[in-house]
């Protein structure tokens, strides 16, 4: 993050002055800075982790809503210590949770939503609006204002774009009672994107108002409860309106691989003869493990007969799914997603270790693929009797990216409909997963 070329520093306004003075700054103030006529983009910023490192004093500040290195080790050492399993990922709310019952009373300086990420202050929104809940359910709403533009080497084609910023801070009652506000800042001229940058469990009231047809809604499956994660993006794409899922997006690499394999026409025909679909995760959040299953069942025209959970063992840290399919042949397909012990998790809940994919085809020997995440994590898919057949094995390069990245990507895009590929595993997804 770098702090952009800023033509008015911020400002803290009554709540209910901002609209009228943002009206006055680019009228009168700012009226030859050249305002870009772009899209809005909300921001729900809770950065419920970053909260409650800092406040029992685990990680210093200021508070900025961004995963660094430096708290991301904070979190994996805060996961140690409070006993969680090892495969709870530091972004997992469980693991904010626990911290929220520990002591500590310290505070940094909060600077959510002041400044412009460099990957999204380039495609130079028109108004940047950051919700940044506070951990204290009390505290009054405030409201900050800014003005910036692009460092020159950022503008795209030279132009002077600028766009302002606006940040609402505050216990979460606060948010809801400045909404009349905020819904006046949204320029229904303007695209409007709606970032839920966080557990899609929390402040349902307040994502049902701001997440309305036709702001594009940007979601991350991998946090909350996976049946309110599907549940939601399934409805609001039966509504018709744009969704995006961080969570899908990060599976691009494995769907890329997995096409890949099968490039080659002597394999394309196996596709036809799938018999078993087995896939490990990291903790016992499956939707990114449903998400791809459906992927590979949709693409291939398998019917889901029935979904079930499958009770824990000594190989697995918590129950798993699964799933029986019937092929466009009329054969069974068998899916089990597990959850496995890992040493480090990665950033997300349910993060993928393996993928193992087995087919028969007629008049040939079995083939299996085997996809995993690292070297390490394929020699539990390895065993089962593979021995005995053609066995393709590859590791995944997993994209190293942040939100704020991912995000831009998407910005890039337009995107102004869903991705029917996930319009089509999400609402399969929400199948999957058992009752």
């Amino acid at each position: 993050m770098a702090p952009q070329l800023t033509l008015q520093a911020p400002l803290a306004l009554p709540p209910d002055e901002v609209p009228a003075y943002l009206n006055r700054l680019w009228s009168e103030t700012l009226h030859d800075s050249g305002s870009a006529s772009t899209f809005t983009l909300l921001v729900w910023e809770p950065s419920w982790l970053e909260q409650q490192l800092i406040r029992t004093g685990r990680a210093d500040g200021p508070l900025t809503g961004l995963l660094s290195e430096s708290l991301l080790q904070a979190a994996r050492q805060a996961v140690g210590e409070l006993g969680l399993p090892s495969s709870t990922a530091p972004t997992a709310p469980e693991l904010a949770w626990a911290l929220g019952h520990q002591s500590g009373s310290h505070s940094a300086e909060d600077l959510r939503g002041q400044f412009v990420d460099r990957a999204i202050s380039v495609h130079q929104p028109r108004r940047l609006i950051t919700l940044a809940p506070t951990l204290a359910e009390d505290k009054p709403l405030e409201t900050l204002v800014a003005a910036y533009c692009p460092l020159a080497e950022e503008r795209a084609g030279g132009s002077n774009a600028c766009g302002d910023v606006v940040v609402l801070r505050g216990g979460r009652g606060a948010m809801q009672q400045g909404l009349a506000m905020l819904q006046a800042l949204i320029q229904p001229e303007l695209p409007c994107w709606i970032w839920w940058n966080g557990s899609m469990d929390e402040s349902p009231a307040l994502l049902e108002a701001l997440a309305v047809p036709p702001r594009r809604l940007v979601v991350d499956s991998s946090i909350g409860h996976p049946h309110r994660c599907l549940e939601l993006m399934v409805q609001r794409i039966e509504l018709g309106q744009a969704v995006n899922d961080l969570n899908w997006l990060r599976l691009r690499t494995w769907r890329e691989s997995l096409a890949m394999v099968f490039d080659p026409p002597n394999r394309q025909a196996a596709l036809d003869r799938v018999v078993q679909l087995d896939i490990d995760m990291e903790g016992e959040h499956p939707v990114k493990g449903l998400l791809l299953a459906a992927w590979v069942a949709d693409r291939l025209g398998w019917h889901l007969q029935s979904s079930y959970w499958i009770e824990a063992d000594a190989q697995h840290e918590g129950r798993g799914i699964g799933a029986e399919f019937q092929r466009q042949d009329g054969q069974s397909v068998q899916l089990r997603l597990m959850p496995v012990p890992v040493g480090v998790s990665k950033i997300h809940p349910g993060a993928l270790v393996g993928l193992r994919l087995i087919c028969a085809p007629e008049g040939q020997p079995p083939l299996c693929v085997i996809l995993c995440s690292e070297s390490g994590g394929c020699m539990r898919l390895e065993a089962g009797g593979v021995a005995s057949m053609e066995l393709v094995e590859e590791v995944v390069p997993l994209p190293n990216e942040s939100e704020e990245m991912e995000m831009a990507r998407l910005l890039s895009g337009g995107h102004d409909s869903t991705n029917p590929l996930m319009a089509a595993a999400a609402a399969l997804a929400a199948k999957l997963l058992p009752s």
